[in-house]
């Protein structure tokens, strides 16, 4: 008989700690998980799911709009339905929500409803119950956090858009990554007007530049009013909501602000020091290879160890864990080449190199293409596309995989098997496309756009 209660037990039910528990009891491991807040975690709850659920309401608003020049009257958009949306959207979150926490019990592992916290490194109090485990897996995820700037309580957060009862007529968005282009779209394809501030030159820090580019063109295109290369100074109450004022003095009427400014791993108040960790920067949990901590029998997986913070990544890890503790099949994930998206109007995909990290290892060709997809030489709107390949001058495999334009998160799902696989320029030439789409351009890319280095 064991000493412990549990052979595992993982704290936060979001999706990579769901799996892990949910193979690891499959392997015959006693498994109990907590989850203080709602199954699923964020990506089920407060941002996948029923952020592509709200884009895909923004679209049909954008066909209706363009269905008159395919031929079809009646269908012009109208005032949207935003609580019918909301009701639609929240009634499929508390689907799915319920079917992660079904899932524990048919794989036979034990839930908790309680927050979980350490009082020492083998022991938790799980809503007040003492509870050991043998092995433990922290993964509590992150939490959207506001800048310390005077005013900032009169802003949302990325979480409050899932609880807004109305369209905002007016909404200002704070940054220029993944969260905050998302939002900035999907409210101005609901009909809000829509000002996005952010720091840098160019949206998409940390990516494809020429990417970048286009995306900047691709909002504005939409009637997203930019601002780059603001700062935030302070929020002030003003008549219809929040005033904003930027580092350098400019003020703008927000009607509302949301932060979209980054997130922190959510590990405040865990009892990490009871634990025997010692947290990372911005209160990660450092993690080697094997996502295991400072303690040995301690793991960590997900957002809370900021090292690739998307949700397959962290079902992936979970999974491979449970293998490797408890199904006598260790194995590792990798982080190189791991494809993304963001769900933009329209939206963008990538994987592997960009332009300029592929250049700093050898030299490189870049294969790129900008057209209007078939649609919008039918629309006539200003809805532009662009697909990219940089290629190893040396080895020619194809090292990155870069587009902006319909579909691009569907088209690069299996772009990503073959640069995972190793495919090489010649082996995309050799493919034949499938005509007509947009897809086919990166089977078809004969001519190099340029060279960089060698």
């Amino acid at each position: 008989m064991s000493q412990y209660d549990f052979d595992l037990f993982v704290i936060g039910g979001g999706s990579g700690g769901v799996r892990c528990a949910r193979i690891s009891a499959g392997h015959g491991a006693r498994v109990g998980v907590a989850e203080e807040r709602f199954w699923g975690g964020t990506c089920v709850n407060v941002g996948c799911v029923p952020k592509k659920i709200m884009v895909q309401a923004a679209e049909y608003g954008q066909w209706a709009r363009e269905a008159p020049a395919f031929g079809w009257t009646g269908m012009q958009a109208g005032t949207h339905d935003w609580p019918a949306l909301v009701a639609a959207r929240d009634a499929e979150v508390r689907r799915l929500s319920g079917i992660y926490d079904r899932l524990l019990g048919n794989a036979g592992a034990t839930a908790f409803n309680a927050r979980a916290t350490f009082t020492d490194p083998h022991t938790l109090d799980v809503g007040g119950r003492r509870i050991t485990a043998e092995r433990i897996v922290i993964a509590v995820g992150g939490r959207p956090i506001r800048p310390e700037i005077p005013g900032c309580e009169l802003g949302l957060v990325s979480d409050d858009l899932f609880t807004l009862q109305e369209l905002p007529r007016q909404i200002t968005v704070i940054g220029s990554g993944y969260i905050a282009l998302e939002f900035a779209c999907l409210l101005r394809g609901l009909g809000a007007e829509v000002d996005l501030v952010y720091r840098q030159s160019l949206p998409l820090r940390g990516m494809d530049n020429e990417l970048r580019e286009v995306m900047a063109e691709a909002l504005l295109n939409q009637g997203i009013r930019l601002h780059p290369g603001e700062t935030l100074a302070r929020l002030d109450r003003a008549e219809g909501g929040v005033a904003l004022t930027t580092g350098s003095g400019k003020t703008l009427p927000a009607g509302q602000v949301i932060f979209a400014t980054g997130r922190v791993p959510h590990t405040e108040g865990l009892g990490l020091d009871r634990a025997g960790i010692t947290p990372g920067q911005s209160g990660c949990v450092p993690v080697t290879v094997q996502q295991a901590t400072e303690q040995p029998h301690i793991f960590a997986l997900g957002d809370v160890t900021d090292q690739l913070n998307l949700t397959p990544v962290a079902t992936a890890v979970g999974h491979a864990l449970a293998d490797t503790l408890f199904g006598n099949k260790p194995r590792l994930v990798s982080f190189l080449n791991v494809p993304t998206a963001i769900f933009t109007s329209p939206p963008a995909a990538m994987v592997g190199l960009t332009e300029e990290a592929a250049a700093q290892e050898g030299p490189v060709e870049i294969y790129s293409a900008r057209f209007t997809p078939m649609r919008h030489t039918i629309s006539r709107q200003p809805r532009k596309t662009l697909m990219k390949l940089v290629v190893s001058t040396r080895t020619r495999r194809v090292l990155g995989a870069h587009m902006l334009g319909e579909d691009a998160a569907e088209i690069m799902q299996g772009i990503a098997v073959a640069i995972v696989a190793g495919a090489t320029k010649e082996d995309f030439d050799n493919t034949i496309g499938i005509h007509p789409t947009a897809a086919e351009e990166f089977v078809t890319l004969r001519t190099v756009t340029r060279r960089i280095g060698g």
